[in-house]
This record gives structure tokens, C-alpha cells and sequence, in this order.
């Protein structure tokens, strides 16, 4: 069964280096393991979309809420699904300070990445609209 989880965080660490090595690792462990999705990164702030098996995503997300490298982990959504919508990607990044701020204000008051204060729901029409865009790189 595919499910999909979609979590915020916030970073412990916002350096280029740290941002690449959980990309890094992600994108080693997640094909192993079935996993595929996206991570976006802004003002302190994770946004990730994980796709895969339901014991996968849930062994990945319990690790995600122990790893040093996040901080106030909150889950935004949890669903089964029919299909994957991030399967392009065995981790894909958009690191939103490189995007069009109009995006952004889309679908929030403020034209920043902040999870905390929309909806799961929103959060996710976010990510659709930046694979719309074309903003996801990372392909895999």
C-alpha cells in the first residue's frame, strides 16, 4: 500500500553543506527503500513530501523526528494514495529563495515558506504548484 506524509521542520542547521548532506542521504537510502519525494527549504524552514510503502514512510518519518538536523517536527498530512505524485524523484529539493515570490503569496499572507501557519492541504497545493513551475530539480 503507497501512502504519502507530508511533515514541516525546522533546521537546526540552514548551511548550504547541511542542506546538501540530507539531500545526499536522502537521495542514497531513499531507492533502497522505495521512497521518492521532495524537500524544500527556506527561512529555517523543511517542507517534505515522502511517497513509498506504508512501513517505509513511517520507519523514515520516526527517524526524521529523532534526527538532530530537525527540530519542532510536525506532521501536516497522511494519506493512502492510488499513485505516486513525486515518483521522478528519489529526493527532489527547491530551495525556495529561488523562486518567484508570487508563488509563494499564493497561498499564504506572506510571501515566505511557513507550514506552521497553513494548512496540510495548502501546503500540498504548494508542492503541486511548484512541479507545475517546473521548480523542483534533483531528478532522479
Amino acid at each position: 500500500m503507497l501512502v504519502r506524509l507530508l511533515y514541516a521542520s525546522r533546521a537546526v542547521d540552514t548551511s548550504p553543506h547541511a542542506i546538501e548532506a540530507i539531500l545526499s542521504q536522502s537521495r542514497h537510502h531513499n531507492p533502497e527503500c522505495g521512497i521518492t519525494g521532495i524537500l524544500c527549504y527556506g527561512g529555517g524552514i523543511f517542507l517534505q513530501a515522502i511517497e513509498g510503502g506504508r512501513m517505509a514512510v513511517s520507519e523514515l518519518y520516526g527517524h526524521i523526528q529523532r534526527d538532530v538536523r530537525h527540530k519542532d517536527v510536525l506532521l501536516l498530512q497522511y494519506e493512502e494514495i492510488l499513485e505516486r505524485r513525486f515518483g521522478g524523484w528519489t529526493m527532489g529539493e527547491v530551495n525556495m529563495s529561488r523562486i518567484n515570490a508570487s508563488i509563494l503569496l499564493k497561498y499564504a499572507e506572506k510571501p515566505e515558506l511557513d507550514p506552521y501557519s497553513v494548512s496540510g492541504r495548502v501546503s500540498m497545493a504548494l508542492l503541486e504548484e511548484l512541479m507545475a513551475t517546473a521548480s523542483i530539480i534533483g531528478r532522479a
